[in-house]
């Protein structure tokens, strides 16, 4: 405030010459860049037209969660020169509060390197990838833009779920793979094990394995070479028109999009007019750059380079992650792109009070710009509000948001057990007519079609990879039955590690399945998942009724094996919610007109025979009876208005399961 107050008196004093002097005139104690409009011009640009496609090196990092890439990122760009050497350098990629506090990476960061090896120049471009399932949509994008990819396995724990995974992801794309052995240093880690099971499940010789310890920079130095002597270089020429692939953006409220490019062909510069081939919308590039990993403006950037752009996109969906930009009236062939990230789990957002409604709006619309695989639909519930269906990669993915939401945008919400998409497929010409197609999708109980018109109901299906010791086989196995899964394979690894392989239907492992293995295995086993389509399902619409009135919020869609076990949890945890009333309430959960579970919530009553010392029985009996009449009476008229905190102590995520 006395600042502002300051400056108004300065102004005042100025003469009207100098108040209207271009640049605009400002007093010495704002800083420089206030009232300007923004420009880069204080950093030096970079001239990157001295690294030609050969010394070009675009790789990523690959594992496990927590085998150390992030790590390993720190350290090789310790080595190049680009950050300085610290103690306080810890996963200097990872800038969300999010990733610092759980000590994951969420989203995939990127950072050009600069080398000189036996005397030549390169140029590496490294993306830091996340290592949990829910985030291998992030892994195939930044796999997309590489020519090579770097493979951490941990010593200590060998090869795990997420590492078979995102193998596969680097050998379906043809990309160069170098075996990397991390953490050599601890105690208890045995990379010559490690090496024998890469060999084994990857076929790679075991020569070709670099034993590192990241933390202390053993050997990192042999990684670089090997980066430069294995990964080839990009497969482009700067005399081809441009082409861009897009495979990342953030929003700056400033500078509206910026847009993470690999180019394929050709060169941009500032004022370069592009075109999207997705949006075929027409922008003119403000300013291109690398990132270092902090922006760095460049000059130009030519084929084979890695960098962000800045063209005056308003919204991340101008900038769709995988189009292709070319320059104005030089068309080109769309580059593949990518496949769309498909939701997995689905789960009701509602603000805690109606009155924040418009708040958690904005704040859901500036998240989703910087995460586009969140799908968003509205909804309503009449206990919960206005609020929203959102569409989640997985279940850590969706507590992920919520934290983000909390942290970035200080919005607290309601969040409803998660749920899986269903389809129906529809017998009834009216239903086929009303929708426009035989198959529908449900995201929502409420749409559940009836048996009649149905000819089939299908559910997801997650093909899951388990890798554990193989003292824990008993209880996995059993643990995978009780899931309702079909096991596809059984490979040992080596003598002490088995991976197993079973389908899963989706809705059984979402919720606690991950919690629940950990716990069997003593925190030993690991667990990954892939999309393995639909299949037919005995499903069924499962309705929570009080005193004989369904309410809408509560029905469930679930499999008809799992209704009972269901139905009776949540008459339980409803009868411990709601509070009691003066007449009976009768908790019920029922398949269409079958009652399959109940719990009875007792009545306030007064002790109307306190009075009778004593006499005769029938005096009590009559007493109890016009009581119990008036109960009666009381319970045909009187509503059960569930309040709604009760709803969301049922709703929310069970986590006390």
């Amino acid at each position: 405030m006395a600042l502002a107050v300051r400056t108004a008196a300065w102004w005042a004093r100025l003469p009207s010459s100098r108040r209207l002097a271009t640049p605009l005139c400002l007093p010495p104690w704002l800083p420089a860049a206030c009232g300007r409009p923004y420009s880069s011009s204080g950093k030096e640009k970079l001239d990157m037209s001295t690294y030609p496609v050969e010394s070009i090196r675009n790789f990523s990092i690959i594992a496990h969660v927590d085998h150390g890439k992030s790590t390993l990122a720190d350290r090789l760009l310790e080595i190049t020169g680009t950050i300085a050497k610290t103690d306080r350098n810890k996963q200097v990629l990872d800038k969300l509060q999010v990733e610092r506090e759980r000590g994951i990476t969420v989203k995939a960061q990127s950072a050009s390197l600069f080398y000189n090896h036996e005397g030549v120049n390169y140029l590496l471009n490294l993306i830091d990838t996340p290592g949990h399932v829910d985030f291998s949509y992030e892994v195939s994008r930044s796999l997309s833009a590489c020519q090579g990819v770097i493979l951490v396995v941990d010593a200590n724990e060998g090869i795990q779920a997420q590492t078979v995974a995102n193998f596969y992801l680097a050998f379906e794309a043809q990309l160069a793979i170098i075996p990397v052995i991390n953490k050599i240093d601890l105690k208890n880690a045995d990379p010559e094990r490690v090496e024998k099971q890469i060999e084994k499940l990857f076929d790679i010789p075991i020569h070709e394995c670099v034993r590192i310890s990241a933390k202390k920079g053993t050997n990192v130095e042999k990684v670089l070479q090997k980066v430069v002597e294995k990964i080839p270089p990009p497969h482009c020429n700067t005399a081809d028109p441009l082409k861009a692939l897009v495979f990342d953006s953030t929003f700056d409220h400033y500078r509206g999009v910026i847009a993470n490019i690999a180019l394929f062909g050709g060169e941009i510069q500032k004022g370069h007019k592009i075109v999207s081939a997705h949006t075929k919308k027409r922008y003119e590039v403000n300013e291109v750059g690398i990132l270092t990993p902090n922006e760095q403006p460049t000059h130009k950037l030519y084929a084979g380079q890695v960098g962000y752009l800045v063209a005056g996109m308003k919204e991340v969906t101008e900038a769709q992650i995988g189009d292709t930009l070319f320059l104005y009236k030089q068309p080109v062939e769309p580059l593949p792109g990518f496949k769309s990230a498909k939701p997995m789990v689905f789960a009701g957002m509602y603000p805690v009070d109606q009155t924040e409604y418009n708040n958690l709006k904005s704040a859901l619309e500036r998240l989703t710009l910087n995460d586009s695989s969140v799908t968003v639909h509205r909804d309503s519930s009449l206990a919960l509000g206005a609020g929203w269906r959102l569409g989640f990669l997985g279940l850590l993915h969706m507590e992920v948001f919520n934290q983000r939401l909390e942290q970035e945008y200080n919005t607290s919400v309601i969040l409803t057990a998660p749920t899986v998409p269903y389809k129906a497929v529809l017998s009834s010409a009216k239903l086929i007519k009303e929708y426009g197609k035989g198959e529908i999708t449900i995201i929502n109980p409420a749409q559940f079609p009836d048996k009649l018109s149905v000819s089939e109901y299908l559910e997801p299906t997650v093909l899951g990879t388990i890798v554990t010791p193989q003292e824990y086989i008993g209880k996995i196995i059993v643990l995978c039955q009780d899931r309702r899964a079909v096991q596809k394979d059984m490979l040992y690894i080596d003598e002490h590690r088995v991976m197993l392989k079973y389908l899963f239907p989706l809705n059984e492992i979402v919720v606690d399945f991950y919690d629940t293995l950990k716990s069997l295995s003593s925190g030993y086993a690991s667990f990954d998942y892939e999309d393995a389509g639909y299949q037919a399902a005995d499903l069924i619409k499962m309705d929570i009724l009080l005193n004989g009135n369904p309410v809408e919020e509560l029905a469930t869609i679930i499999h008809n094996d799992k209704a009972y076990a269901t139905g009776k949890f949540l008459c339980e945890r409803l009868k411990d919610a709601i509070p009691r009333q003066l007449f009976e309430i009768a908790i019920q959960a029922a398949i269409g007109k079958k009652i399959i579970a109940r719990e009875t919530l007792k009545a306030y009553r007064k002790n109307v025979v306190a009075k009778c010392y004593g006499g005769d029985i029938t005096r009590r009996m009559k007493l109890l009876k016009r009581q119990a009449e008036g109960k009666k009476l009381m319970r045909k008229i009187g509503n059960v208005e569930v309040p709604r905190d009760a709803f969301i102590r049922v709703l929310k995520r069970q986590t006390d399961k």
